[in-house]
């Protein structure tokens, strides 16, 4: 290889924009749900002074984050930090009611115990939360390391931008995908393998609606194609499986695909 090219990687090295691992910040991501749910973590607390020192703890630590971030330099991180910590209740009641909707709408958990502890859904669904309420404070790049994490631990892949209600149950969860303009209502519940996709478009219309919208009470099945930023899936509607849909539906709607299956008994031909 030739200087050219070392100079080259060289001159890259130099011209990266700094910013922490993503090992530092993803560790930093767990520690705050491992905080709001001790289900997850062995961490003893003596008193309610010594929880709130590990909260502020936490909350130093993201100012941190965010000062050693090139992009946030112009920021004011102290604030950005407490304010996220500020919304911590608001944060922890929103993933309790993911909570019991895992809970409630699958038949084999257990225990509400059982779904924070090992469920990849609700994983994706804390990383997600946590990731969109850093986005709603214009902090960049961490919330997209964070959600790429919770993708790469799951297999289940959420923009921090998509906007998501209350109660959300994510089944199984390998294979979905909820792009960045996506707009879901309260009590939806997803299969594997549905995507929440845009329609091609060109980079000028990145700042466009591209992503359906899902209203209240939606169920959609395993494999089903929800594509387009003027796409809504009315409330109370039915999706099934292996559906593939660029157009709105009405609320109270039932969709399926109508596959032509035949079987044979090789042993009576």
């Amino acid at each position: 290889m030739d200087n050219q090219f070392y100079r080259e990687i060289f001159d890259k090295h130099q011209q990266v924009d700094a910013v922490p691992s993503n090992k530092e910040i993803t560790s930093w991501a767990l520690q705050v749900i491992r905080l709001l749910f001790p289900e997850q973590s062995k961490q003893v607390y003596i008193d309610v002074q010594q929880l709130k020192s590990e909260f502020v703890r936490l909350e130093n630590e993201l100012t941190q984050i965010l000062n050693s971030t090139k992009a946030c330099q112009n920021c004011d991180n102290e604030q950005i930090a407490n304010v996220f910590f500020e919304q911590a209740p608001a944060l922890y009641e929103l993933l309790n009611t993911d909570i019991q909707a895992i809970f409630t709408g699958d038949a084999a958990a257990r225990s509400e115990f059982e779904v924070i502890r090992t469920y990849p859904g609700f994983f994706a669904i804390s990383f997600y939360r946590l990731a969109h309420n850093l986005h709603k404070l214009d902090v960049p790049l961490l919330p997209r390391i964070l959600t790429e994490y919770a993708h790469s631990k799951t297999g289940i892949d959420i923009h921090p931008a998509a906007e998501i209600d209350e109660y959300f149950y994510i089944d199984h969860g390998t294979g979905i995908v909820i792009g960045e303009s996506c707009k879901i209502g309260k009590n939806v519940k997803l299969y594997q393998g549905v995507t929440l996709g845009a329609l091609s478009v060109s980079k000028n219309l990145a700042f466009t609606k591209r992503h359906p919208t899902v209203e209240d009470n939606v169920v959609i099945y395993a494999g089903a194609t929800i594509l387009g930023g003027k796409t809504v899936i009315g409330h109370d509607s039915v999706i099934g499986g292996n559906v593939w849909l660029t157009k709105s539906v009405e609320p109270h709607s039932t969709v399926y695909h109508k596959p032509e299956i035949t079987v044979f008994n090789k042993t009576k031909v």
